[in-house]
């Protein structure tokens, strides 16, 4: 994803001015921008940090990487998915320096349509109680979290815009599942880029709902889209943590 962004980013004028990198040896950047171990290292040599920070790290590393950016007014794109356990503290600290966050479980505009229909669907159906809700997602072996992100965010609009519906089972289910529960599964395959699915399951008939990406591009895209969107909500005052609802707004 990096690299990915790295490379649309300058096919679109951006000026890459860093990529921060504790294992540069092994990733150095193919479009000739410096390469740093730490966020201190790039510090050192610059006068003034004027810029915007991509963060599409790893769970363990996001939280610190936030918090650096905080400490420093460098507003973050952040697109590293399982550490949301933290986004309250983290957003505490980031309203305090009057920094800026952008984050999402995915970045993809399709996706983020996505999410806006399965809200639509899950209410439409919550009065006909004989059908049932159910979901998964797949995605490539070397993902580093699971469930995904996406499929976290998914859920909770289910579970948000359907009354009868009160918690997600994410395991295996030894039992049938209750009345109240979603049973959502995921699966780790291959170099799968990302899929993730609704079904609406009744006696009578099946509803189902898909994206499927075929590429990372969409999350390039997206991710990009968010950091000019932060970029001048930063320029015009703004700070605080931002979602993709306040670009579709």
């Amino acid at each position: 994803m990096g690299r990915l962004i790295e490379r649309r980013a300058l096919e679109k004028g951006h000026k890459v001015m860093a990529v921060i990198d504790p294992v540069a040896e092994k990733n150095a950047g193919e479009q000739g921008a410096r390469i740093f171990k730490t966020i201190n290292d790039f510090e050192k040599e610059q006068t003034a940090l004027d810029c915007i920070a991509f963060d599409f790290s790893r769970p363990d590393a996001a939280e610190q990487n936030i918090r650096n950016f905080a400490e420093r007014r460098i507003p973050v794109v952040v697109g590293t998915t399982g550490w949301y356990s933290k986004l309250g503290e983290l957003s505490s600290l980031i309203e305090k320096n009057k920094s800026s966050m952008l984050w999402a479980s995915n970045f993809s505009i399709g996706v983020n349509l996505f999410y806006r229909i399965a809200g639509y669907c899950a209410a439409q159906i919550d009065p006909y109680s004989e059908y049932d809700v159910g979901g998964y997602e797949i995605h490539h072996n070397q993902k580093a979290d699971s469930p995904s992100g996406t499929a976290k965010t998914l859920v909770d609009i289910v579970l948000k815009n359907m009354k009868r519906k009160k918690k997600v089972v994410w395991d295996k289910l030894d039992r049938p599942p209750n009345s109240d529960e979603i049973h959502f599964a995921s699966l780790r395959v291959g170099a799968e880029p990302g899929t993730h699915g609704l079904i609406f399951d009744s006696p009578a008939d099946s509803i189902e709902i898909k994206h499927t990406a075929r590429n990372r591009e969409g999350l390039v895209y997206g991710a990009i889209t968010a950091a000019e969107w932060l970029e001048k909500n930063t320029r015009a005052g703004r700070h605080g943590i931002f979602t993709m609802d306040d670009i579709f707004e």
